[in-house]
């Protein structure tokens, strides 16, 4: 009996010997040599980020111990900065198989903000490349530095978000609500505004450029803003100027044409939308037949308080009725003058003296409504 437990523990422990041997010699697979020497760009090179130029990087390969593959990374720093704690890493080509990377004025100007260099200063970034097999990154003892000169401008980021404790999203990045891309460096967003902090970013996830309104109204970098109230805000921020418009929606309303007057206001319900639920709908019976027409009327506040009314309704300046086989663009809504009648909305028949559900939804791409009867 001893014997056999002898034996055992003995198979245990010559097992454990060459799983360790084997582990020890997978590892040293993963083993490359640091980059001894970059190339380009040459040290203390200038740039002035204006246009659409380019910057090639390029370094020595480094060697790997099973004479495989070696993964590159370029990483960024402050000038003073550590890189065990870069502000900006990129792969190289191929998804990090090249010794080299092109990256253009934009992204060096992304970096550069990273790095609190603001726009139309001078200021200078530290680069190495980082060397590895996927796992075990060699940080080589050698570095470079780039000095950039930003634009007087920003960097128009493709999508917009608000986040933040005063946003309907909260500090979440993921929840951040998504702004509306109007082209030419323009963007708008519905949503609600409490006490707290809001600040703009360019993604929902991972690092993004970060932005804010500073004191002077004006779009900044980095940063950000502060909201006193419980209000429904329309943000529009225009990159090109830097200008950002702050408008509170204080009601929707449902405008019946025939009448001339809003027949019952829509409550906010988030995200960007309006509802009301379970309201009656009576045509105005005309000489020449029953009126259906309508719109929505929208009372605004600017940013030093002043009240104003603004209507939103149909693309076309005449309808036909509704029906089941209508497009679903019939009911997308855009900014109308005020007159009684044109750029109307029509109810389908079978609304006449029935409930409806009205919601009016600023959330996605296209701002569009919708009309339940029940």
């Amino acid at each position: 009996m001893k014997k056999n437990i002898f034996c055992i523990v003995l198979a245990g422990i010559i097992a454990t010997i060459f799983s360790g041997c084997k582990k020890d010699k997978e590892l040293s697979h993963t083993k490359v040599t640091p980059v001894q020497a970059l190339y380009f760009p040459e040290n203390n090179k200038f740039v002035k980020l204006d246009g659409s130029g380019t910057v090639t990087f390029e370094w020595q390969q480094a060697k790997a111990e099973d004479n495989g593959y070696v993964s590159y990374e370029v990483a960024f720093t402050k000038e003073d900065g550590d890189f065990t704690n870069p502000i900006y890493t990129v792969a190289s080509g191929r998804n990090g198989f090249d010794n080299t990377i092109v990256m253009s004025y934009a992204d060096l100007n992304r970096v550069a903000t990273l790095a609190g260099i603001k726009p139309a200063e001078t200021g200078k970034l530290k680069w190495t490349v980082i060397s590895s097999k996927g796992i075990n990154p060699n940080i080589p003892s050698v570095s470079s530095l780039i000095e950039v000169e930003r634009p007087d401008s920003f960097v128009t980021p493709n999508d917009l978000y608000v986040t933040g404790a005063a946003t309907e999203g909260g500090t979440d990045l993921a929840n951040a609500r998504h702004f509306k891309n109007l082209g030419n460096g323009k963007f708008e967003i519905y949503t609600k505004l409490k006490d707290g902090d809001y600040q703009f970013a360019s993604d929902n996830k991972g690092t993004p450029s970060l932005f804010s309104i500073n004191a002077a109204g004006k779009l900044a970098e980095n940063g950000t803003t502060a909201f006193a109230g419980n209000k429904v805000m329309r943000i529009v921020l225009d990159f090109n100027t830097r200008e950002a418009q702050m408008t509170e929606i204080s009601s929707v309303g449902l405008w019946f044409s025939p009448e001339g007057k809003v027949l019952f206001d829509l409550p906010y319900v988030g995200n960007g939308t309006w509802l009301a639920t379970d309201k009656p709908i009576v045509f105005r019976q005309e000489s020449w037949g029953r009126d259906e027409r309508y719109k929505f009327r929208f009372s605004v506040k600017n940013a030093v308080g002043e009240a104003g009314i603004e209507y939103f309704g149909s693309k076309n300046r005449d309808n036909n009725r509704p029906d089941a086989s209508s497009p679903a663009s019939y009911y997308d809504v855009v900014a109308v003058d005020n007159s009684q009648f044109d750029y109307a909305f029509k109810f389908i028949t079978g609304a006449d003296n029935h409930n409806v559900d009205i919601k009016v939804d600023f959330s996605g791409a296209a701002y569009t409504h919708s009309v339940t009867v029940k």
